[in-house]
């Protein structure tokens, strides 16, 4: 019985795609290069084995789902999916740029005009998310790639392994990466699109100073602090840092969704659309705390290799959330 249950009916993917080289690999899939037979275009495949996917399966569906009612050029794209027995594939775009952090690394200058460039197309492709009710909830730097080598190339939003489009019912699950999850989700109250923007807060401090806002080795005091939403510009790393950028960076990293900024508010900033974003070069500080904080393993995940899912609270029924997907509890805070 196929997994997917909407699944176009294919041919063997050996029949349509040659598979190529290997680009990573997570604990149930790996992500291969592959070239059309007929068109010569190169994608990237999802190569997802079902036995290791046991117990996963309605994540999959829903990130399935959710991929194939988007269409926007920041947001990588599902061009189809297979299945066999043994093995599910999606072919999605192919994006060859390099994770964001790792680019600003091999850049010689750096400025927060850079830095504006980036958000803004983010927060373009979030809008349209959000208007379509899907809300993504694992904003972070390892999934914003590069589309291509290009100086100009066009960032994209990758990994939809823990959106959530809003029609299916209130979402109250604490899921995501521990450092960009926002104070609502970790409180155990309901939650909507707002958990974006904090995320994308985050990922502005971070692409300014190349560390983030709240850190601890330990996830439960990590959690605390976030709770508090409690954050410094600190010296000497903010000293050449805009006060439009701080501006910008506390109107997302609000404690109260209510009071945070949605998309259209934060578009309209002058540091995204006003030309308040500085040109001034910090890609010596920026680039030096991005390699003290960041392991650079860690970034080369590809299209959702792994998933992780921290849950607050432990379940009549462990190992499984509120929102039928299967769960880490990390306990009470």
């Amino acid at each position: 019985m196929p997994l997917l249950r909407d699944l176009r009916k294919k041919d063997d993917i050996n029949a349509v795609y040659e598979l190529k080289e290997k680009l990573g690999e997570g604990s149930f899939s790996e992500v291969r290069v592959a070239q059309h037979r007929c068109t010569q275009k190169l994608v990237a495949v999802k190569c997802i084995r079902k036995r290791a996917l046991k117990g996963k399966e309605s994540m999959l569906e829903n990130e399935v789902a959710v991929l194939r009612r988007i269409n926007h050029e920041n947001i990588v794209s599902l061009e189809e999916t297979f299945e066999t027995p043994t093995k599910l594939y999606l072919v999605m775009t192919l994006l060859t740029g390099g994770e964001l952090l790792n680019r600003i690394l091999e850049r010689g200058s750096y400025t927060e005009k850079d830095a504006s460039r980036v958000i803004y197309q983010v927060l373009q492709a979030v809008k349209y998310l959000h208007q379509l009710g899907v809300v993504h909830r694992d904003l972070k730097p390892e999934n914003l790639i590069f589309e291509t080598p290009l100086e100009d190339s066009k960032i994209v939003i990758s990994d939809f392994g823990l959106s959530k489009m809003e029609e299916q019912g209130a979402l109250s699950t604490a899921c995501g990466t521990p450092a960009y999850v926002a104070p609502e989700l970790l409180q155990q109250k309901t939650y909507g699109k707002e958990v974006d923007l904090w995320a994308i807060g985050v990922i502005t401090f971070i692409l300014l100073c190349g560390y983030p806002p709240f850190y601890d080795d330990n996830d439960t005091q990590l959690y605390k602090l976030i709770i508090k939403a409690e954050y410094e510009f600190d010296s000497p790393y903010w000293n050449d840092i805009s006060d439009s950028a701080k501006d910008f960076i506390v109107h997302l990293l609000q404690k109260d969704p209510a009071k945070r900024f949605n998309c259209e508010q934060a578009s309209q900033h002058p540091w995204i659309s006003g030309g308040a974003a500085l040109d001034r070069n910090i890609h010596g500080s920026v680039s030096a705390q991005i390699q003290k904080n960041f392991a650079k393993s860690h970034w080369k995940r590809a299209f959702n290799a792994t998933i992780i899912v921290h849950h607050l609270t432990k379940k009549a029924h462990p190992g499984e959330d509120d929102e039928g997907n299967q769960s880490t509890s990390i306990g009470n805070i």
